[in-house]
């Protein structure tokens, strides 16, 4: 197999943690009206329910860093798998509220480990050249995921059946099990068996899925990398010095911004979204979960082929840019429901697709993109863990206060706020983010070192 041809197949097994990434956070969407009907829970209990997740995800979070640098990043995965196989079938076989909860707590804490191994093994295996495409695809199969969740959620769905869900929850065990097949198959990080010595294995690799060309180059950098990292033995505390603070800061506030754009609101309660649009088939509700999955879809595959051909910094612009007036729009659909009358589920669904669009061709996986290139080596794992951690935490926020704060203001007042809050992340984006196409993960390094301005990291 030719290296090019090797690296992908990497890619695209390893990226199978995204895929079950985006079916798990999406399957709960079309299961939520069922599981309402089923054990007559509140909104408070469905806010509990749909962030239970994420609560294991914030925990699987802030643990990623250590155990992947302790195990490597390709056990992890292969530790997620089995456990996202076993949830899944827990998942199913609930009987009750609480152990489904628990379930979820369970499956959530793989996805937060997950979040943050996969785009890391794929960043720490992919040539430089190709980097940028290979990471993305990581988000497209998240986004896939969530198109297979829909399509499945529609498929297995029947109003006469409360107990649908079951079934819904249950298919999650199928990519589970590729998955840990699949890694069986796969070598370890070549940056992470440098970083524990072994140069021999390290080599091995690099033979396999770098260019022959670059191989003595490759290594030189790795080991100069680590002998500058070996310096400095607490990565946590090396990544709250003044010369990392830039890559901390376009860490969190990628995530924050992202997150508090309301984006998983659509993910999590777009059938109860529609269903306060007009739509009142539990079954019906999940169809424009359909159409806005196949647009989530599209816009990921154009982000895979524009991001190392335009770049981060100019993708980010235009992204944020589209997503403030589509939310104003989202707001305004509901804001004149009355006059919409019929229309309104259609205006709507038009709404949430422009956003989707825009935020998947952008903010979603730029977000995974930098934080698996902008942190030298001895802090990768540690920085990696911070963006997980701030990708979850602000995603809990959001799923916590999602129905309250429609039931407190109103669904047009939540999305207007929204499409403000985008607003200040257009003027914060033009400040921090960076550009990093086409740059090694050592020179994006030395750039940091030297000082230089976000916005004027540019290729060299």
């Amino acid at each position: 197999m030719r290296v090019g041809a090797y690296v992908i197949f990497i890619a695209v097994i390893a990226a199978m943690g995204g895929l079950l990434f985006g079916f798990d956070t999406g399957v709960i969407s079309g299961a939520l009206p069922f599981i309402r009907q089923y054990w007559k829970i509140s909104d408070a209990g469905v806010e509990l329910l749909t962030a239970s997740v994420l609560v294991g995800a914030t925990a699987g979070a802030l643990l990623s860093g250590k155990l992947s640098d302790i195990l490597g990043r390709k056990k992890m995965i292969v530790i997620n798998a089995i456990v996202f196989t076993i949830g899944a079938v827990g998942c199913a076989v609930a009987w009750s509220i609480t152990f489904l909860i628990i379930m979820r707590i369970v499956i959530g804490f793989a996805i937060g480990i997950t979040s943050y191994v996969v785009p890391m093994y794929i960043a720490e295996i992919s040539p430089a050249r190709k980097r940028g495409a290979l990471v993305t695809l990581n988000q497209l199969m998240i986004t896939i995921g969530l198109l297979v969740s829909y399509i499945t959620d529609y498929w297995l769905s029947d109003d006469s059946n409360a107990a649908s869900w079951r079934w819904m929850l249950l298919i999650g065990f199928l990519p589970g099990l590729v998955l840990l097949t699949g890694m069986f198959f796969l070598p370890e990080t070549p940056r992470w068996l440098a970083g524990k010595g072994r140069w021999e294995d390290c080599k091995k690799v690099l033979l396999k899925v770098e260019s022959p060309d670059l191989i003595d180059s490759t290594l030189a950098d790795l080991k100069q990398d680590i002998a500058q990292s070996s310096q400095n033995i607490h990565g946590a505390k090396e990544i709250l010095k003044p010369w990392l603070r830039p890559a901390l800061i376009i860490t969190v506030g990628i995530f924050f911004f992202q997150q508090f754009s309301g984006v998983n609101t659509i993910i999590y309660y777009s059938p109860i979204i529609f269903q306060m649009a007009g739509i009142v088939s539990n079954t019906q509700s999940i169809l424009p979960s359909i159409v806005i999955g196949i647009v989530n879809v599209l816009a990921c595959v154009i982000s895979v082929a524009l991001l190392d051909k335009t770049g981060r910094r100019k993708l980010y612009m235009i992204g944020i840019s589209g997503m403030i007036p589509s939310l104003a729009l989202a707001g305004c659909c509901f804001f004149f429901k009355e006059q919409l009358g019929a229309s309104l589920p259609y205006f709507a669904v038009l709404s949430l697709m422009c956003f989707i669009f825009f935020i998947n061709i952008s903010l979603s996986p730029l977000g995974w993109l930098l934080i698996s290139e902008i942190y030298p080596l001895k802090v990768r794992s540690v920085g990696m863990s911070i963006g997980s951690l701030s990708h979850w935490g602000f995603n809990a926020i959001i799923a916590f206060t999602f129905l309250t704060l429609v039931n407190a203001i109103g669904i047009a007042l939540t999305f207007w706020m929204y499409s403000i809050i985008c607003v200040v992340g257009l003027i914060w984006g033009y400040y921090h983010i960076p550009e990093t196409k086409g740059r090694s993960l050592e020179n994006i390094e030395e750039a940091w070192r030297s000082k230089s301005k976000q916005r004027h990291l540019q290729v060299i």
